[in-house]
Order: C-alpha cells, then sequence, then structure tokens
C-alpha cells in the first residue's frame, strides 16, 4: 500500500460529493478535457485535476477505454456462457482462470454460485462461430464438465457506469 495513502482514506465512505460528480463525469465522458470537467463539477482546473488524479492513486478509477460497437465489427452474437468444471481439480481451475482471460472472444468471466462454476459473456460472429468457441475451445479445455449457453436475443442495457448516489 502506498504509505502516503491511510486505509480510511480508501473507504467509499471518503468520497465525498465532489469526488462523486467528477467520477459520474468520468464514466459520462472518459475523453472530457479537465477545463470541461472542472466546469461541469464547478471547481478550478487545478483543483479538478488534483481531485481527478487523487481518485486514480486510489483506485476508484481503473482505467479508460473505447466501447466498440460489436455489431458494426461483424460480432453479432453475444451469449451468456454457463461453465461447470469438474469437482476436485483444483489445478484445472486455476488454469482454466488464466486461459480464460486470455481468450478474446470472452469479454467478462464471473466466478458465481449456485449450479454454475463461472458465468461468461461471450462475442461471436454468427451462431456458427458461438458454436465452433463453445464446443471446440472453452469445452475442451482441461477440467470443463460442462457448458450451457444462452444467446441474447435484444440488447436492452448495456453500461458500465456505476451508481454513485
Amino acid at each position: 500500500m502506498n504509505p502516503a495513502i491511510d486505509e480510511e482514506s480508501l473507504h467509499p465512505s471518503s468520497l465525498d460529493r465532489l469526488d462523486r460528480r467528477i467520477l459520474a463525469a468520468l464514466q459520462a465522458n472518459g475523453r472530457i478535457s479537465n477545463q470541461e470537467l472542472a466546469a461541469q463539477v464547478h471547481l478550478s482546473p487545478a483543483q479538478a485535476n488534483r481531485r481527478h488524479k487523487r481518485l486514480e492513486a486510489m483506485g476508484y478509477i481503473r482505467g479508460y477505454e473505447a466501447r466498440l460497437d460489436a455489431d458494426r465489427l461483424g460480432l453479432g452474437v453475444t451469449a451468456f456462457v454457463h461453465v461447470t468444471m469438474e469437482r476436485g481439480q483444483h489445478k484445472e481451475v486455476q488454469k482454466f482462470q488464466r486461459t480464460v482471460g486470455k481468450m478474446a472472444q470472452v469479454l467478462e468471466c464471473h466466478a458465481v454460485t449456485g449450479d454454475f462454476d463461472y458465468v461468461c459473456k461471450v462475442v461471436a460472429r454468427d451462431l456458427k462461430g458461438l458454436s465452433d468457441f463453445l464446443l471446440g475451445t472453452l469445452a475442451q479445455q482441461p477440467g470443463v464438465n460442462g457448458v450451457r449457453s444462452s444467446v441474447c436475443l435484444n440488447e436492452l442495457k448495456s453500461t458500465s457506469a456505476l451508481p454513485l448516489d
């Protein structure tokens, strides 16, 4: 831990109203200039920049990225894939976690409770591409006992913005 940042300052309750407004502005537009950010949150540019850098240093901001349009890029199929692992295969589970993190088709993968061990959000060009990936790649990973998928028919909401209130 950075010695300049104490444990108490890392607690979310240490965020004041201005910090939350800065985070909200950055979630809405990660490319906002410091001048625009300062005007939007009613701070001087120096104060806005100082707070912004502090929020980055404290780990509240994990990074910046462009959100691309999957359909425009020819990735017309999105599916949620439920993966079940064989029990008692600790080494295989660790290998699966490392391997799935490198698979470009897997946008998200979460270890979950319930009937499955993982839920992954996967994209593919078409249903054949999804099938090839699921049966030829994902299901073939050591330790994978089963793979079930649900294909998305229509995206109703997609955001990475977190609620800040």
